[in-house]
């Protein structure tokens, strides 16, 4: 526990100075109160349906990443209070979630909440566990993403009612995420050389982060079982490895693949510059930094805050550009003080439109690839963003802002924390 003069320092901190110089200061300090994570970690991400996770339901991709992360983070699991966990797609999503936490080991004690904020509600995840450390609601908790896109399909948007799909911008929400790839294309006038080039990039740096062995310190391996399509007979396996990397890419060969939508003009997204249909999972541990200090657990990254933007639905993809700016104007910085963006590859249509508004360094932009390269399990995306880019500044050190894509959900994390 903090000391009380510990205590008075940390609410002399919060409540000296004001605007944006004091909540950069805030950002760049080491309080007894911050939010720390003290380990992160995600399962390999595999291709739907093809993949070495296409038999793993949700509630076994839960169960064998939260074992994980109860194993190897050498963590007292009766602290653990409570685990959110996001996810899209799959029914009954709460039993699951509530299931998959007992049968990982952790005690009765341990509560679990599902968040679903479509492609950010890993990030969502992370952000209620810091608001009810940050509340005094819990002392200790896990933030999970998780996704099986292989037995959860993603089927669109449900039938609505009048009074929706007559409004002009509520209707929007109808609209497949193709469309509004395409949407982002035609209104602000991205080509499909700049789709491609910016898919390239995301399979190139994959390639050298997968080569380079970047990725092992992410992953966790996941036992489990998958069955011969001719056959039908289950074997098990271990699954250790991305497995959607292309090795070779380059804007020239994705340049001959055909449009995925030529309903929509102008029909510049295919198979080769959108994001692949995945599974996955990622999980990280957040408490105070008192508390990991007390506990002797390593010290990651300071969650510093986070914020979120909403827009029209009919190109959702481009919230990054909105929430981005949002979150640093809060902590008084600027795009330059920050080193690491890592942003959702939804479709790269949308991915070159927030680079292109925002003015970034594209060598900044997701330095190990993204969803393009190797998937976006919908659920698993945010969290997994912060656990790969928790890995990368392993290598260096440097701020870091998280973002996904739909409203525009923003996480902001600083490494300048000792480990």
């Amino acid at each position: 526990m903090s000391s009380p003069q510990q205590r008075l320092s940390s609410i002399a901190n919060q409540l000296a100075g004001s605007g944006a110089a004091s909540a950069k200061q805030k950002l760049l300090s080491q309080n007894p109160d911050d939010i720390v994570v003290t380990f992160a970690a995600r399962t390999p991400l595999t291709k739907a349906r093809k993949g070495g996770l296409k038999d793993t339901t949700l509630d076994n991709l839960l169960v064998s990443l939260l074992t994980s992360i109860r194993e190897k983070s050498n963590l007292d699991p009766n602290l653990v209070e409570d685990v959110c966990v996001g996810n899209v797609l799959c029914p009954g999503s709460a039993y699951v979630a509530r299931s998959a936490v007992l049968a990982a080991g952790f005690p009765v004690t341990a509560a679990a909440s599902v968040a679903n904020r479509f492609c950010s509600s890993g990030l969502l995840a992370i952000q209620n566990i810091a608001n009810q450390i940050i509340a005094g609601s819990i002392d200790v908790g896990i933030a999970v993403g998780a996704e099986s896109m292989s037995t959860n399909a993603d089927g669109g948007a449900p039938e609505m009612s009048s009074q929706v799909t007559s409004h002009p911008i509520a209707s929007q929400n109808s609209q497949p995420m193709g469309q509004t790839s395409e949407n982002v294309a035609a209104q602000f006038n991205i080509s499909r050389e700049q789709h491609d080039r910016f898919a390239a990039k995301s399979y190139q740096k994959a390639e050298h982060a997968q080569k380079s062995g970047w990725f092992e310190d992410e992953i966790v391996p996941v036992k489990t079982q998958i069955k011969d399509p001719k056959t039908g007979e289950m074997k098990d396996i271990i699954v250790d490895r991305d497995d959607g990397i292309r090795y070779g890419t380059t804007a020239e060969s994705l340049g001959k693949i055909r449009s995925a939508f030529p309903q929509w003009k102008p029909s510049a997204t295919t198979g080769g510059n959108a994001s692949q249909i995945t599974d996955g999972a990622a999980g990280l541990i957040l408490m105070k930094r008192s508390r990991a200090q007390e506990l002797g657990q390593p010290i990651l990254a300071k969650f510093c805050g986070a914020t979120v933007a909403g827009l029209e639905p009919r190109i959702m993809g481009i919230g990054p550009s909105i929430a981005i700016p949002k979150i640093l104007s809060k902590f008084g910085l600027s795009k330059d003080e920050i080193d690491i963006f890592e942003i959702n590859e939804a479709f790269a249509s949308m991915g070159t439109y927030c680079v292109q508004k925002l003015g970034l360094d594209e060598a900044k932009v997701n330095p190990r690839g993204g969803a393009i390269a190797f998937g976006h399990p919908l659920g698993c995306t945010g969290a997994r963003q912060v656990v790969t880019v928790l890995s990368e500044l392993r290598r260096q050190n440097k701020r870091v802002a998280v973002t996904s894509m739909c409203v525009g959900t923003v996480s902001l994390h600083s490494s300048h924390t000792p480990s």
